[in-house]
C-alpha cells in the first residue's frame, strides 16, 4: 500500500474518532435518506404497475397462457393440447376457459317497455372451478355469496366491474347493473341464446381481465354455446416450483401448439404500454432521485469544507513537517467513504430487512394495482455505487481547496 494510503488512512481514522457523535449522526442520517430517496422512490413509481402485472400473473394469466390466435374462434385440437399439458412435468397445475362475449341484463320482471334495458357487456366465462382456484385462487376475492362448485347449473358469479355498486362509473358506451345482489337473479345472453341465472358471487379484483367476466361452470357453458367438441379459448398453466416459464413456453412451441394457438409467458403476454410505463417511471424516479444525490454531495461539500477551514492551522503544521498534502487528501476521501458506506450500509438493511417485507406484506391500495416497493439487488447495488462516488467527489473537492494553500499561511492563519 502507498506510504500517502497509509499515512491518509491512520488520519481518517484518528478524526472519525475524535468527531462529534452528533455530526457523524448527522452526516450519516444524510446518507441514509439519499440512499432511500434513490431507491424507494423509483421503486414505488415502478412497484404501481408492477402490482398490476403481479395481479394479472397471478389472476389471468398465471404462469404460461395458451389463447386463440386471432384468427380463429377458439383453440383446435384443445383435447390434445390438454392431454399433452398434463404429461408435461414441469406443470404444476392448469385451468381451461370457454370464453364468449354476451350481455348481462338485469331487473327485466320489472321494466316496463319506456325504461332503459338495465344492461351490461361481459365476457362470459366457462370454467372448471377446482381446477380455476388452483391455479389462480380467484376465489379469495369473493366479496359477497361463494364460489362456484361443480354442480352449480344456472349460478353465476359476477365481477365487480360489472356492477355499479362496484364500480360506480358514469361513461357513454359503458354500462354496469344496477340493484343486483347476491341472490338476484340475471339473464345471459350468447348470440341468439338466453339463460336466466341466479347471482351467487360476486368477485372484486383489480385486474380488468376478472372483474370484467361473469363466471358459469364449463359444463353449462359448453351448452350455451353448442360446443361440444372440447375446444376451448384459453389454457392457464402454473408451472412446477423450479420451472422456468420460458422453459414450458418453448416445450409447447416445440410439440407444435404455436401452430393452432398462441403460447405466451406472463412477460409475453404483457401489453407493450405497460411495459413503456414501467421504463417512464424508471426514468421519473432516477430524476427525482438525482435531486436527493445532489442535495447530498452538497451537504457532504459543506461539512468537509468547514473541517478543513476549523483544521487549516492543523493541515499546514502536518504538511510543515513532512506529511504530504496527498495523504491529507486521501484521509478526506476515507471519510466521505465511511459516512457513504455507512449510510448506504444502514440503508440497505431497512430496505430488504424492513421495507420491501412490509410493502408485500401491505401494499399501497391504488384504484387499479396493489402497489409494492421494486428494489432489484443489482439496481440497488449500482445506487450504492453512485452514492459513494459523488460522495468522495464531494469530499475531496473541498480537501484539495485548502490544501493546496500556502503551508506557511495556512499555518499563520493567513488567506
Amino acid at each position: 500500500m502507498p506510504l500517502n494510503v497509509k499515512i491518509g488512512f491512520f488520519l481518517a481514522v484518528r478524526a472519525l474518532r475524535r468527531a462529534s457523535l452528533w455530526t457523524t449522526g448527522l452526516i450519516i442520517g444524510v446518507m441514509i435518506l439519499t440512499f432511500l430517496n434513490l431507491v424507494v422512490l423509483s421503486g414505488v413509481l415502478v412497484g404501481l404497475m408492477q402490482g398490476a402485472i403481479n395481479a394479472v400473473r397471478t389472476q389471468y394469466t398465471s404462469d404460461v397462457i395458451v389463447s386463440t390466435l386471432n384468427d380463429k374462434q377458439y383453440i383446435e385440437n384443445s383435447p390434445n393440447i390438454v392431454a399433452l399439458i398434463e404429461s408435461l412435468p414441469e406443470v404444476a397445475a392448469y385451468t381451461a376457459r370457454y370464453r364468449e362475449a354476451g350481455q348481462l341484463e338485469a331487473n327485466y320482471r320489472t321494466r316496463r317497455d319506456t325504461d332503459k334495458p338495465n344492461t351490461a357487456n361481459a365476457v362470459v366465462v366457462g370454467i372448471n372451478p377446482v381446477m380455476e382456484d388452483s391455479v389462480t385462487g380467484i376465489s379469495s376475492g369473493l366479496v359477497e355469496g361463494e364460489f362456484l362448485t361443480a354442480g352449480d347449473y344456472d349460478k353465476v358469479v359476477v365481477g365487480g366491474y360489472l356492477l355499479k355498486q362496484y364500480f360506480p362509473v358514469e361513461t357513454p358506451g359503458f354500462t354496469t347493473l344496477e340493484n343486483v345482489a347476491v341472490g338476484t337473479k340475471i339473464r345471459i345472453t350468447l348470440g341468439e341464446v338466453t339463460r336466466e341465472v341466479t347471482v351467487k358471487g360476486i368477485l372484486k379484483s383489480k385486474v380488468d381481465e376478472v372483474a370484467m367476466r361473469a363466471y358459469l361452470v364449463d359444463s353449462q357453458m359448453r351448452s350455451l354455446v353448442g360446443r361440444n367438441d372440447g375446444n376451448v379459448d384459453e389454457i392457464a398453466i402454473k408451472v412446477a416450483e423450479g420451472v422456468d416459464a420460458a422453459a414450458l413456453r418453448d416445450a409447447l412451441l416445440l410439440r407444435g401448439v404455436g401452430e393452432v394457438a398462441k403460447v405466451q409467458t406472463y412477460e409475453d403476454a404483457q401489453p407493450k404500454f405497460l411495459k413503456d410505463i414501467i421504463s417512464t417511471f424508471n426514468m421519473l424516479g432516477a430524476a427525482f432521485s438525482s435531486i436527493g444525490l445532489v442535495v447530498a454531495s452538497i451537504t457532504i461539500f459543506i461539512v468537509v469544507f468547514i473541517n478543513a477551514i476549523t483544521r487549516r492551522k492543523f493541515i499546514g503544521i502536518l504538511k510543515g513537517i513532512g506529511i504530504n498534502g496527498r495523504a491529507v487528501e486521501v484521509s478526506y476521501i476515507f471519510q466521505s467513504v465511511f459516512y457513504a458506506l455507512v449510510g448506504s450500509a444502514l440503508g440497505l438493511a431497512l430496505v430488504y430487512g424492513f421495507l420491501v417485507p412490509s410493502f408485500e406484506a401491505h401494499p399501497i391500495d391504488f384504484p387499479f394495482s396493489d402497489g409494492i416497493l421494486v428494489a432489484p439487488f443489482g439496481q440497488t447495488m449500482f445506487r450504492v455505487g453512485l452514492l459513494v462516488v459523488s460522495t468522495v467527489i464531494a469530499g475531496y473537492i473541498p480537501a484539495w481547496m485548502i490544501i493546496r494553500k500556502n503551508t506557511l499561511d495556512s499555518i499563520l492563519g493567513r488567506n
